[in-house]
C-alpha cells in the first residue's frame, strides 16, 4: 500500500527538519509553496493546511527579514518538536532493568473531554493497557509524559507509578497483551519496505543533489516521525523474533546522515 503524506503532516515535517533556527526567523509562504511542491503538494492545499496549522496555534504569522509574509513556529510547537527530537533521532537502547512506568488517572464526568484527551495523549506517548484504567509504558519514557502531562495541564488528574512486573504471566506474553505487535511491526514494515530501497540508491554511489536529498529526506522524516511514538520502545528480549523496528531505526538513521545536511542547502535556495 502506497504511504500517505498530508499536507499538513509534511508542513509540520518541514518544520521540525528545517523550520527551528537560533534567530527564530519565519519561512517565507512563498518558499514553503516551493519547498512543498518539490514533494509534490499543490498551492492551495499549501496555503489550506496552513491556515489549519494556524487556527490550532501551532504556527504564527510574521514577517521574514525582507519583508514577505511567512510563518514560524509558535512556542508551543517549538516545545512539541523539541520533545519529539529524543524519540525521533536519538533510539535509546531499551533495558528490562529501567522498569515500568504506570499512569492511573481519574476525571469527573463534568470533565469527561479531558479524560478522552488523557487516552488518546498516553496512547501517543507509546503506552498500552495493562487493564481498565491502567495504561503500562517502559520506564525510560517516565521523564517525557510527566512532562507532557505537566504541559497540557492534565497533570492533578493522573497518578504515575514506578515499578516491575512480578506475575504470573510471563512478562513478554502480558506485553503482548499490552500493546499490538502485530500492528506496530506491520508499520516498521511499510517504512522498510518504501524507504530501504532509497537508502540503496544512495548506497550506489548516486549523485547527491540538493533538491533530490531534500525530496527523500522529508519524505522518510515524515513517515519515520510516527513510528518511534507507534512503538514504545520494548526491550528487545520482550519482542518476537524478527522484530523489524531495529532494522527501520538504522534505515531511517542512514537517509539522516546522509541527506539532512545536503537538504538544507535546497531549503535556503527556496527562501
Amino acid at each position: 500500500m502506497a504511504e500517505q503524506h498530508t499536507p499538513r503532516s509534511l508542513i509540520v515535517t518541514l518544520y521540525g527538519a528545517y523550520g527551528r533556527t537560533p534567530d527564530d526567523a519565519p519561512l517565507a509562504v512563498s518558499a514553503l509553496i516551493r519547498l512543498l511542491g518539490a514533494v509534490g503538494v499543490d498551492a492551495p492545499s499549501v496555503r489550506s493546511s496552513v491556515s489549519r496549522l494556524k487556527r490550532r496555534a501551532l504556527l504564527v504569522p510574521a514577517r521574514t527579514a525582507d519583508g514577505a509574509a511567512g510563518y514560524r513556529l509558535s512556542a508551543d510547537a517549538r516545545q512539541l518538536l523539541d520533545d519529539g527530537d529524543r524519540r525521533i533521532y536519538q533510539h535509546p537502547t531499551p533495558r528490562l532493568e529501567d522498569g515500568w512506568v504506570l499512569a492511573v488517572f481519574s476525571v469527573p464526568e463534568a470533565e469527561r473531554h479531558k479524560r478522552h484527551l488523557l487516552r488518546s495523549r498516553l496512547a501517543r506517548l507509546g503506552f498500552g493497557t495493562a487493564a481498565p484504567g491502567v495504561w503500562i509504558a517502559p520506564g525510560q519514557l517516565y521523564e517525557e509524559t510527566r512532562h507532557t502531562l505537566q504541559r497540557l495541564q492534565l497533570d492533578p488528574y493522573v497518578d504515575l507509578f514506578g515499578g516491575r512486573h512480578m506475575g504470573f504471566a510471563a512478562t513478554a506474553e502480558a506485553v503482548a497483551r499490552w500493546w499490538d505487535l502485530t500492528a506496530i511491526a506491520k508499520q516498521h514494515e511499510e517504512f522498510l519496505d518504501a524507504h530501504e530501497p532509497v537508502l540503496r540508491g544512495w548506497q550506489s554511489g548516486r549523485t547527491v543533489t540538493p533538491e533530490d536529498a531534500y525530496h527523500d529526506y522529508l519524505l522518510a522524516l515524515d513517515s519515520w516521525r510516527r513510528l518511534p511514538y507507534a512503538d514504545p520502545g520494548l526491550p528487545g528480549e520482550l519482542l518476537p523474533e524478527g522484530w523489524p523496528g531495529a532494522r527501520a531505526a538504522e534505515v531511517f538513521g542512514e537517509l539522516h546522515t546522509r541527506l539532512r545536511d545536503a537538504g538544507a542547502e535546497f531549503v535556503q535556495g527556496a527562501g
